[in-house]
């Protein structure tokens, strides 16, 4: 059997205070000695440049680094020129997305689709970037039906991915039955569950809100009971989460992918108690 794998995403800092606090993170991270780190894209493409500047600090200091691609609201000759650029600093490794549409967007670009995307960056550079995919073991919030988004998941899987990284859940038996669905379609590759600790409840709760992603009843009202008592919200936040990356690792997932909000403090405590 493969080890798992085990990376960590970041988001682009916007201030001084904020790249120092990244820093510091990745360097804390850096002992767990991850596959990569990946860096997001902001709604519509923006904050590229942010991105594209953490990345080449992570490559820099030694570790793989892998850029947010975003299509909506972008043409062609726009992420041709990302990609050559990518590739002339050695990245190899791609998280394809279509991307948030920002509030009031009419056009969406020469892109609708990840899959699109896929295409194009096979077509453009073939088996130089690995691509990883966005997968939702909940269903995209705005899928038409559960159905309409596993045949979207396959479209984007065939159309060239390398491996998919999961939206965060926190059930386990929705990310299994996920797997279970796109394998029966003839879809095989790694599908890496996507990690998100819980620090704070309001946060996860807009979070999730907007994402689709569900917090199940017991948690949600147990969360609130808390109130503004962070202590608890973060202990019950490392019971729940370190039981669930036991779960899916114990039932075979390739990996975990962890949502770290830029902050080391939780996903190192997780690590820990998983005796990773």
């Amino acid at each position: 059997m493969n080890h798992p794998t085990f990376s960590f995403e970041f988001f682009p800092p916007k201030t001084p205070e904020g790249t120092d606090k990244l820093r510091n993170t990745r360097k804390q991270l850096a002992q767990f000695k991850p596959q990569f780190f990946s860096v997001t894209f902001g709604a519509g493409g923006t904050t590229q440049q942010g991105t594209m500047d953490t990345v080449l600090e992570i490559q820099c200091e030694g570790f793989d680094a892998a850029p947010h691609l975003s299509c909506i609201g972008s043409t062609k000759d726009n992420v041709r020129a990302l990609l050559n650029a990518y590739r002339e600093h050695g990245i190899k490794r791609i998280v394809a997305l279509r991307g948030d549409i920002p509030s009031g967007m009419v056009e969406f670009g020469e892109f609708r689709y990840a899959n699109e995307l896929v295409e194009f960056i096979r077509a453009e550079h073939g088996d130089w970037f690995h691509i990883e995919i966005a997968a939702y073991p909940e269903y995209h919030p705005q899928a038409r039906s559960a159905l309409d988004d596993l045949a979207n998941f396959e479209r984007k899987a065939k159309a060239g991915a390398s491996s998919a990284i999961t939206q965060y859940f926190f059930n386990a038996d929705a990310y299994f039955a996920f797997v279970d669905e796109v394998r029966f379609r003839g879809v095989d590759i790694p599908v890496v569950p996507g990690i998100m600790p819980i620090n704070n409840f309001s946060q996860l709760a807009r979070f999730s809100d907007a994402c689709g992603a569900e917090i199940p009843r017991w948690l949600r009202l147990k969360l609130q009971s808390y109130g503004d008592d962070m202590a608890s919200i973060r202990a019950l936040g490392l019971d729940v989460v370190t039981d669930l990356c036991d779960r899916l690792l114990s039932g075979g997932a390739p990996g975990l992918h962890f949502y770290t909000l830029n902050a080391a403090g939780a996903v190192s405590t997780v690590w820990q108690r998983l005796g990773l």
